[in-house]
């Protein structure tokens, strides 16, 4: 896999003359890509130089311990080295998904359990609000249509890494997993009796094309675009004007709307942007049996059983029906606690794209 790697160092070096030319920059949409990649191949590069360095290191330990034992502590502490550098390259080299390194957008919508259900969604999208936090990202939410008690028929949030932020923590590498039908088990605010029920709430996740709209070309033939007065609960106007918009792609049939701009104008590239990222999952569907495999896994039904999270509140347990982990800290996780959930399922797909089984 290493040797492999050797070509990088060209593409890398190629990257490095790209970003030093003005030229690269007439051009944001080029240059913003050039910089994505320059970025996730410098942790690589680096760890390369590393690994090549210790090695030499590692044999000249090896040389001085056999002819003085006083050198052995050293060698050992090469060799720490070596492993540590090796397990980190050996992630970085890891085949990927390209779009690891890119902002999300997120869907979530109520699905079996009625107004039970609705609330759950809203307990859903503030708990990746908090996550985000904590992770130092921007929300920002696109569409919002809420129950009458306050819970989320569907919602749109868009989730965005810092500037500066490192390639293994940007947003849609770290929460494309949550990609599914979530459950919940508890006793809902409108139950009198005080019984346990269950229902469901769907997570859609894709990657944001907003700096890379070139990507999904759109003619203007085939959308149609609505205008309405947006609403909040219970049908009540929130804009006294019709600034809502509504798109409706044609030869596919994907709907997106956008809601919570000021202005007509602004909600419309609010759906556009929703539409390209989701014209982009069923193009590479459509392209692939491998990424046709991992959307299907996201949310086919809303239907209980087609579930890939389990939140019980009696028992304050979370688990992930696709990995069998298991915790009893709900209550931190649905307070934006939900990084050992993410590190466990991002350790179960590097294993599986090492090739490694249990």
């Amino acid at each position: 896999m290493f040797d492999a790697a050797e070509g990088l160092r060209e593409e890398y070096a190629e990257l490095e003359a790209a970003l030093a030319d003005p030229a690269t920059h007439t051009d944001m949409a080029k240059a913003r890509k050039v910089g994505r990649r320059y970025s996730e191949l410098t942790p690589i590069i680096k760890n390369m130089d590393a690994y090549e360095s210790l090695t030499e290191d590692l044999e000249a330990a090896k040389e001085l311990a056999a002819e003085d034992e006083s050198f052995a502590g050293e060698l050992e502490e090469v060799q720490a080295q070596l492993e540590d550098v090796t397990e980190k390259l050996t992630k970085l080299l890891a085949p990927r998904d390209p779009h690891d390194t890119e902002d999300v957008l997120m869907e979530i919508k109520a699905g079996a359990g009625g107004e039970e259900s609705a609330l759950f969604a809203e307990d859903l999208l503030n708990m990746y609000k908090r996550y985000a936090e904590h992770k130092g990202w921007k929300t920002e939410i696109l569409d919002e249509q809420l129950t009458d008690l306050g819970g989320v028929k569907n919602a749109t949030i868009a989730i965005k890494a810092t500037k500066n932020a490192e390639p293994e923590n940007m947003p849609y590498g770290v929460l494309k997993f949550e990609g599914g039908v979530h459950r919940v088990q508890r006793v809902p605010v409108t139950e009198s009796q005080g019984r346990i029920h269950t229902s469901a709430a769907g997570v859609l996740v894709m990657p944001d094309l907003e700096a890379d709209d070139s990507e999904i070309e759109i003619d203007e033939k085939d959308i149609r675009i609505d205008i309405f007065r947006s609403s909040g609960p219970g049908g009540q106007g929130v804009n006294t004007t019709d600034s809502a918009v509504r798109i409706t792609h044609l030869p596919t049939g994907i709907v997106v709307s956008s809601q919570n701009e000021r202005s007509q104008l602004q909600n419309k590239e609010s759906a556009m942007r929703v539409l390209r990222a989701r014209l982009k999952a069923k193009q590479e569907e459509d392209a692939a049996a491998e990424a046709a495999e991992a959307r299907h896994s996201q949310v086919r039904t809303l239907d209980r059983s087609e579930r890939i999270r389990t939140y019980n509140f009696p028992e304050n347990r979370i688990s992930d029906h696709r990995i069998g982990y298991k915790a009893y800290n709900l209550d931190q996780v649905l307070n934006g606690d939900l990084q050992a959930v993410v590190d466990a399922l991002q350790a179960a797909d590097l294993a599986e794209r090492l090739g490694v089984h249990d």
